[in-house]
Parts: structure tokens; sequence; C-alpha cells
């Protein structure tokens, strides 16, 4: 697929920070060229969605910083990372990080990077994992679903993004916690999946309550959990798995990432940017149309979740590998 490309730019002739211009990590940085940050997803998706709103805010207020923005969608999100991982840490090279796909990836298999590894900027969203069904499902609550597969073992068919996904770690989590066995649907995105559930074909999608969220609104949908830790503001009506009964969390997060060795004066220039765009009313505001549920973490707090999820998923891989 041919990468997608978009210039972000903020105001030019302005030189960086006297900090930067006097240290050893490159008296030019940013305004020598553009920044190219990796997609390792297709354009239009969620991540692709929260890359180019957050680096409109963000260039503001990184003086002569320009974005160029490249997908680069291919093994489930693994050449992007490998992209970002393995470029020369000299600040003109960033990707998206997703905690989910990047951590499944590295305990499945052996990418060319280590999630431990990576200079982590800033957290930007974190879209809770949910199961939705048509409107005319006979299921209301997470519980009558529980009850349905119980009483028939794998009739039930889950759509999800591809294995190792947060939507498929979601199946795999209700079905620990439930005693059932549900039938994994992988499809090559959250679009073909929607459009098995709008057409009756799949009993339950699973996806992301960001992904969903216009279809519920429209009354085309229904959404029998959210898997955050409280409900999305956006979403006020869908009770939790856990106010359920059912002790899962699960959702995608995403942020921004470098490779390993960014110069401290960069990496902080960096965080210190998204720090004051994600406060940003207007971008707080912004967010809020595009469906981004926020979570601002910064710097070390975003790597301490990082390495959190990592540890839980490796726990759950050594008790039910997802590998099909």
């Amino acid at each position: 697929m041919p990468s997608r490309r978009r210039l972000l730019a903020a105001p030019l002739g302005l030189l960086a920070t006297p900090a930067l211009a006097q240290s050893g990590a490159g008296a030019s940085w940013p305004t020598a060229r553009p920044i190219e940050v990796f997609v390792p997803f297709p354009a239009g998706g969620g991540v692709d969605t929260m890359v180019r709103g957050v680096l409109q805010a963000v260039a503001p207020h990184l003086p002569g910083a320009r974005f160029v923005v490249t997908n680069r969608p291919g093994a489930g999100g693994q050449l992007g990372f490998e992209a970002n991982f393995n470029a020369a840490p000299d600040g003109y090279t960033l990707g998206a990080a997703t905690n989910t796909a990047m951590n499944a990836i590295s305990i499945e298999r052996t990418p060319r990077y280590r999630p431990e590894a990576f200079t982590y900027i800033a957290n930007v969203v974190d879209d809770p994992a949910a199961f939705w069904v048509h409107p005319d499902s006979p299921w209301q609550g997470l519980a009558d679903l529980a009850a349905a597969a119980r009483a028939r073992p794998e009739a039930y068919g889950v759509g999800t993004a591809g294995v190792g996904s947060d939507d498929h770690i979601l199946q795999l989590s209700f079905e620990e916690a439930t005693g059932t066995r549900l039938v994994h649907v992988p499809y090559n995105g959250t679009a073909p999946t929607l459009r098995d559930l709008l057409g009756g074909r799949l009993p339950i999608g699973s996806f992301n309550m960001g992904e969903g969220l216009p279809l519920l609104r429209e009354g085309r949908l229904r959404c029998l959990g959210q898997a955050g830790p409280q409900r999305w503001s956006a979403a006020a009506a869908v009770p939790t798995f856990r106010e359920q009964g059912f002790d899962i969390l699960g959702g995608s997060a995403r942020g921004i990432a470098g490779p390993p060795g960014l110069p401290v004066e960069i990496a902080e220039a960096l965080r210190a940017a998204f720090r004051a765009a994600l406060a940003d009313p207007a971008f707080v505001a912004e967010a809020a149309k595009l469906n981004l549920p926020l979570r601002p973490l910064i710097g070390e707090a975003y790597a301490a979740m990082m390495a959190a999820d990592l540890a839980t998923l490796r726990r759950l891989w050594a008790r039910h590998p997802w590998k099909e």
C-alpha cells in the first residue's frame, strides 16, 4: 500500500529553543527538516486520526517544527513499529505506539524492536474495548451473552481486527472470566467487522468505543459493555465490564514514542510540547469531535503504563496463548 503523507507545519522562521541550540543534540533541531511520524496502520483509522489531530495541536508548541505523517501498515503494525524503533535517534523520526498491538507482537514473535526500549513521549488516547451487537440481538448485557455462551459453547462468533489485537484480547479475557468458549472471527480491520455486524451476519463485534460511538448514537448498534476503568463520558449510558460483575479491563492506548537513545534535550522538548497541547482547551474540544477518549500521560508515566500492560499480556499469554 502506498504511503500517505501530509505536512503539518508550525509557523516558519522560528529558531529552536536556546537550550537545544547549545546542546549536542543538534543545533538545528527541529528546523533542519520535517519530523517524520510513522503510523503503523492504514490512513483513516483510529491511530491515524489520533496522530494527525494531536500533531496539529503540538506544532505551535514546538517552534519551527514541521511534521510529515507516513502510514506504514503491515503485519498488524509490526512494520511501522520497526521503522520507528530502528530509525536514527536524532529527533527527526517518531511513531505512533499502541499498547496492545505493540506489546502483543513482541510476545508472540520476535520483531525488530523491544517495547521497553522505546523513548516514550506522550500517551494521548485510551479508547476502551467493547462488545457490540445488532439492535435486534436478544442480549441486553454481558450476563445475557455469558449465559448464552455457556449454554452453547463455540456457537457465537466474535469479530475482531485480528489475532492479538485488543479486540481479540478482550474476547479471551471474557472467555477466561466466564468459563465460556466463543469463536474468534478475525477481520482485516474494524470496517469489515462493522459491515457484517450491521448486516446481521455476525452476532458479536469487539472493537473500541470511539469506533462504535457514531453508530451507537444513531441507534444502529447496541453496546453490551465497555472495558475501561470507568464509563467514558461520551457514552455514559453504557456500563463497564466491572460494573456488570466481570473484572476485565481492555482497550487501545495510543500515543507517540521515539527510537531508543533519543537525546534527553530533544525528548524533554517533545514532552513539554505534547504536555501543553494535551492541556489546550481547543485540542480537548477537537478531540471530543473526533471521538478520541483522552488519557494524557507524559514521559515516565507513559512508559510505566506500557510496561504494566506488557506484564499483563505476558501473564495472559502464559495461561492462554492467542496466536492462531
